[in-house]
């Protein structure tokens, strides 16, 4: 079973949209693995954003992430990281479709709520870096024999 990394972002914290955004992911019929509500001092900001280290951005985008507490997610499910691309949708809210997350709540790229692990391999590396194993739980949903053949 698939597993992907998903973090509600300062903004979505602050607006009170945590509750809306994990609803999302469970009546998608995902298997909520860990989650902790937390600081983000720099050194795991700039590690997780490294990708971006030479961007012009990415001093303001690893200061914005240590502004406020931030939700660190572990959803599992049956093709979990490309689906949570949908439900998150576009980086730019104003080219996000209406019923994800981003088009219905996003104001801007810098204000965009929530990020979500964009493969498989990347979701790997970002749990390990987000979570260790003792803090996620592996369980089966009774309601698992209705979402998956």
């Amino acid at each position: 079973m698939e597993r992907t990394f998903i973090m509600i972002k300062p903004d979505g914290v602050q607006r009170k949209l945590v509750s809306e955004i994990i609803s999302r992911f469970e009546l998608k019929g995902f298997t909520l693995l860990g989650l902790k509500l937390m600081s983000v001092n720099k050194e795991l900001a700039e590690e997780h954003y490294g990708i971006h280290k030479e961007r012009p951005f990415f001093k303001d985008l690893v200061q914005f992430i240590c502004s406020s507490p931030v939700v660190a997610m572990v959803w599992e499910g049956e093709g979990v990281v490309a689906s949570s691309r949908k439900i998150i949708g576009a980086t730019n809210p104003l080219e996000a479709d209406s019923g994800t997350i981003r088009g219905d709540f996003g104001i801007n790229v810098g204000r965009n709520l929530i990020h979500g692990s964009d493969a498989i391999e990347t979701a790997k590396g970002e749990i390990n870096l987000w979570f260790n194993e003792q803090e996620l739980i592996s369980w089966e949903p009774t309601l698992k024999s209705w979402l998956c053949e």
